[in-house]
């Protein structure tokens, strides 16, 4: 049996930028992805703290450094500019991968940098 496991989170993620016009989807600064350990074009799940929507896309990267984590596309109807999300990204695990399992945790200040690097728990 399998169960569905948190892998990685980004948390508290502060929205820097909304763009409907946009194909849609959420865009990550590279460096945080690479933290987490999300790939470009993962499914993830965001929450948002601000309003409580809960919505599920997918990740592109962003430009490194840039502190960038944009709402695009229907995701922008989301949630506003400065809103802080938690961004988790699932994986299938089995029992015994299960029994050594830790996800990944990025924790962020109010610029999207990280504080401590991505944390095991």
């Amino acid at each position: 049996m399998f169960r569905q496991m948190l892998r990685s989170k980004i948390h508290r993620a502060t929205v820097t930028g909304a763009h409907l016009e946009y194909e849609g989807t959420l865009t990550i600064d590279e460096d945080l992805l690479d933290a987490a350990g999300i790939l470009p074009y993962e499914a993830i799940v965001c929450s948002n703290l601000n309003n409580g929507e809960r919505f599920m896309t997918y990740a592109i990267g962003g430009r490194r450094g840039s502190g960038d984590v944009v709402l695009n596309g229907p995701t922008a109807r989301k949630g506003a500019v400065g809103d802080q999300i938690i961004i988790f990204c699932y994986e299938y695990y089995g029992e015994e991968e299960i029994k050594r399992h830790a996800p990944k945790i990025v924790r962020v200040d109010d610029k999207n940098r990280m504080v401590d690097g991505p944390a095991k728990r």
